[in-house]
């Protein structure tokens, strides 16, 4: 099968991504076939290839935004059968033993299974994933439209409660790019006020066409205190901004795997009055499932950028040249196709 791997991770422009013939994977007990339609291509991917994130084994095939269809099951496999369209995300297992897993925060287990990290992913035309973490894809969406949401929406959706918005506040929301854009509209439809801060001046548009009430410069202050604010952009600079706009008591979600270093705080200006910061770190499988029944009730709209599967070092090289609004996806397979748009992240 055709796949691309990393194979030395260094910047984007040495092309650390390599195209190539892998043999087939085959499903463990346990384990469901996918042959691949769409891959969403996350930022995780670009600090994967870049080596933000150290490869966890060696030529590991990226992507954790997968929609495709079951072609063969393992022994010991129940939920899905051959024919089933299913979603594969980040979350691809837990030892489900810790304190953490049986007091159910899967998310902090120590020693989770990450898909595209620690088990080869979706840039590829097969693959394999623990049956107990696919989801079934909402029938509403395309599979084109459905990618973005397995990591981009589910994190989003984790970030919005870390970041314990009260019904009908405002919600700052700095860095506009794929998980942004769809937790934006999470917000939008639950009553919120939303005002985005991003260095792209489409990004900006896209935000305002979507309903935001405000769209300013990354480093701008929106015009009033936010009652709660989520950092999607990998800028650590932004942290004492955005917790300089939050009103007495404002909570600020940092929704990244990965950050670049923060500087130091001044209490006084920006912690005190009860503001806190918290990260955000994975997601379970109920965050999955009740984002994905949440998205398909509330129509959210997906804005993508398409690019054929020989392509995905372009899309990642335009991921981190901010030349991407909304989300970059690969088509593995011909067709399930939607009108692209171009602009930037971030």
């Amino acid at each position: 099968m055709r796949a691309w791997w990393v194979n030395e991770p260094g910047a984007i422009s040495t092309h650390p991504l390599v195209q190539g013939i892998r043999a087939a994977p085959r499903p463990a007990a346990g384990e469901i076939l996918v042959e691949v339609s769409v891959c969403g291509v996350c930022r995780t991917d670009l600090h994967l290839a870049e080596g933000d994130l150290p490869p966890r084994h060696p030529q590991v095939v990226p992507g954790h935004e997968a929609v495709g269809v079951v072609i063969e099951t393992g022994p010991d496999c129940s939920r899905f059968r051959p024919g089933d369209r299913v979603g594969v995300a980040w979350l691809g297992g837990v030892c489900g033993r810790c304190d953490y897993c049986r007091r159910g925060d899967e998310n902090l287990c120590v020693a989770p299974v990450f898909t595209g990290w620690d088990r080869d992913g979706g840039y590829a035309e097969q693959m394999t994933v623990s049956e107990d973490f696919a989801y079934p894809v909402p029938a509403v969406f395309t599979d084109e439209q459905a990618a973005p949401l397995l990591c981009s929406g589910i994190i989003g959706y984790r970030a919005l409660k870390r970041a314990a918005l009260p019904v009908g506040g405002r919600l700052g929301i700095y860095g506009f790019g794929s998980s942004a854009h769809i937790t934006a509209q999470l917000a939008l439809k639950q009553g919120a006020s939303v005002f985005v801060m991003t260095r792209s001046e489409n990004a900006r548009a896209l935000a305002l066409e979507l309903g935001a009430e405000y769209a300013g410069d990354a480093y701008d202050s929106p015009p009033v205190p936010l009652d709660a604010a989520i950092l999607f952009a990998p800028v650590g600079g932004l942290v004492p901004v955005a917790l300089r706009a939050l009103d007495r008591g404002g909570t600020l979600a940092i929704a990244g795997i990965h950050l670049s270093g923060i500087p130091s705080l001044d209490y006084g200006r920006e912690l005190f009055f009860e503001r806190q910061v918290r990260s955000v770190t994975a997601n379970t499988r109920a965050d999955g499932r009740e984002f994905l029944a949440l998205a398909a009730r509330l129509s959210l709209a997906i804005t993508t950028t398409a690019y054929p599967f020989d392509a995905a070092d372009r899309a990642l090289e335009d991921l981190a040249a901010d030349r991407i609004t909304g989300s970059a996806v690969l088509r593995i397979r011909p067709g399930d196709s939607q009108p692209n748009r171009t602009a930037a992240s971030w």
